[in-house]
């Protein structure tokens, strides 16, 4: 586990995953009493497709499970809901980060990727944070180099030995 950045530790493997859960009714019924929790929790394109949908509480409930998810798999404590938009463009929904959230998968060397659904009475939304080719790597020595005072990091484990008990070629 490293300490990349605010919030809290994450795997040393460079992803992780988050998952939400919400009652469809729940947030409809917030809603309707608070008429602008909506402009606070989503951006004018995600409140923009889900008023385009017959039951729009169910779409902003979908998305609101998705910004749960991804704040889930970045370990994010403080971080507001705009900083997650759900882009739904035809395909396979994706997310843009923003503010708090891109910092912490930039830090992390991390690509966000979502998948959402819902019945009649849930929504849940998957987030898993997949480590970039080359960059988590780089990011979690760079954060335990910080947190350990080191520059160089931990020395590398010796090579390898291949079946016949000698060290592999191009391990050295």
């Amino acid at each position: 586990m490293s300490t990349a950045g605010p919030g809290r530790p994450v795997p040393s493997t460079g992803s992780s995953i988050g998952i939400d859960l919400l009652d469809i009714e729940r947030l409809e019924r917030a809603l309707a009493r608070r008429p602008r929790l909506a402009q606070r929790l989503f951006t004018d394109a995600e409140r923009a497709y889900s008023d385009a949908r017959a039951r729009p509480g169910q779409h902003l409930a979908a998305r609101f499970c998705a910004k749960e998810a991804v704040a889930k798999a970045l370990r994010l404590d403080a971080w507001n809901f705009r900083d997650v938009e759900v882009i739904s463009d035809g395909g396979a929904p994706t997310v843009a980060l923003s503010g708090a959230a891109a910092e912490r998968a930039a830090l992390l060397g991390v690509d966000v990727q979502v998948s959402l659904t819902h019945t009649d009475s849930q929504a849940a939304a998957v987030a898993v944070a997949v480590a970039v080719a080359g960059v988590a790597a780089g990011a979690a020595a760079g954060a335990a180099a910080a947190v350990s005072g080191a520059a160089d990091g931990p020395p590398a484990p010796p090579a390898a030995p291949d079946a016949a008990g000698e060290p592999r070629a191009g391990s050295q």
